[in-house]
């Protein structure tokens, strides 16, 4: 990418962040953890995606922002973020600058493999996602393989890879892959398919497979080829952390020669980086389900569940962005502040105005559009994912 002058820009794709002196082209790669995880050692963990980064005039590139895939919850004053930094055949961990809800802030020493690096005094909890393949053959039953993984772009990498380099030819199918409920490492998850299927295996313990070569996966076999309803669901809650209709449809037109995904097109914005520790708590399980009609095509308001995903992922700047993006007075943050002293269920609360004040327009799409210049990478990613469900 081409930087124009100097400033801090953010990458659509990938998301992330650059500040530099001056006009620079960076070029960067997606790297696989897999390859160095034998540098990562106990109490450190995989916190994000792992990155090449390049540029014309390394001194120019002052900072770089990496996105990670954890939920910091209340956790945040207990969690330490580092980078690794590979250097030829070894590595260094080293500080980071700081962190935010979104992303590790690090401070460009020189350039070579970097990726974030977390020690936890608490049990993590991650951003995950439900990646799904079929079976490409002339037989005329269906066959699945889902993947459950940390919403982390070296993971979902080496899935792609995995895929591709199979005996066997697969085809994405196109569902929004971002969970709404958090997983965590060593809880116990079930894949439940109605109408009823053969699912190897029925349950799986989480856990982050970044630094494993081969990723497990859950196969599923349907002798009829009808439509049908994947859940991914937590044992210990009863709780659905991810659900999906798959229809023909969605399988119908590929091209048998190619395991390979179109790329997206890929932007670059400029902006000004608000880093902020994300507060957690309790997800909000009531949904609402009003809906609108608009040429024809039915829309749905943002539930409650969503709204309060979306909350969460706010920072510590959610007041002056909702006065600037959404119209909200002081006013009306006073009194939501005067009656709740919980900041996430504050910021869910100013959210559930904005919608009622939006009446049958209070969409994921409406909402994008109201925060797409400034609000986080990680926001806008999950409000495309509701707008996909619609």
């Amino acid at each position: 990418m081409h930087l124009d002058t100097e400033g801090t820009y953010q990458c659509s794709l990938t998301g992330l962040i650059f500040e530099v002196m001056k006009a620079v082209k960076i070029t960067y790669s997606l790297l696989s953890w897999s390859k160095y995880a034998s540098l990562v050692e106990k109490p450190w963990i995989v916190g994000g995606p792992l990155f090449d980064v390049r540029c014309d005039s390394a001194s120019a590139l002052a900072s770089i922002q990496f996105p990670h895939s954890l939920c910091l919850g209340d956790h945040g004053a207990g969690m330490a973020f580092k980078v690794l930094h590979i250097k030829g055949e070894g590595a260094a961990i080293e500080p980071s600058a700081d962190y935010s809800a979104s992303h590790v802030k690090w401070l460009v020493s020189s350039l070579s493999p970097v990726g974030p690096l977390i020690q936890s005094q608490e049990p993590v909890q991650y951003h995950g996602a439900v990646i799904l393949y079929k079976v490409v053959d002339e037989q005329p039953s269906l066959s699945f393989r889902v993947y459950v993984a940390t919403n982390n772009d070296s993971f979902i990498k080496d899935i792609s890879r995995a895929v591709k380099h199979s005996n066997k030819k697969f085809i994405k199918i196109d569902k929004p892959p971002v969970c709404q409920k958090l997983l965590q490492k060593g809880k116990r998850y079930r894949l439940v398919c109605e109408p009823e299927a053969e699912v190897t295996p029925e349950e799986i313990e989480f856990v982050d497979g970044s630094l494993l070569k081969l990723k497990s996966y859950i196969e599923v076999y349907l002798e009829k080829p009808d439509d049908f309803t994947l859940s991914l669901v937590e044992l210990e809650s009863d709780a659905t952390v991810w659900k999906a209709k798959l229809r023909e449809s969605d399988w119908i037109h590929y091209d048998q020669n190619k395991n390979e995904q179109k790329r997206s097109a890929v932007s670059v914005k400029k902006r000004k980086p608000a880093l902020s520790i994300l507060e957690e708590d309790a997800l909000c399980s009531k949904k609402q389900r009003t809906g609108n009609k608009a040429g024809g095509i039915e829309t749905r308001n943002l539930t409650d569940q969503q709204l309060m995903v979306i909350a969460k992922l706010f920072g510590r700047q959610w007041r002056e962005i909702a006065i600037e993006c959404l119209q909200m007075e002081m006013k009306d943050i006073e009194q939501i502040q005067a009656t709740e002293e919980e900041v996430n269920m504050q910021k869910f609360l100013l959210l559930s105005k904005w919608r009622d004040r939006e009446q049958g327009n209070g969409t994921a799409e409406a909402l994008y559009k109201s925060l797409h210049e400034k609000a986080s990478y990680e926001i806008l990613q999950a409000l495309q994912g509701f707008s996909a469900q619609c």
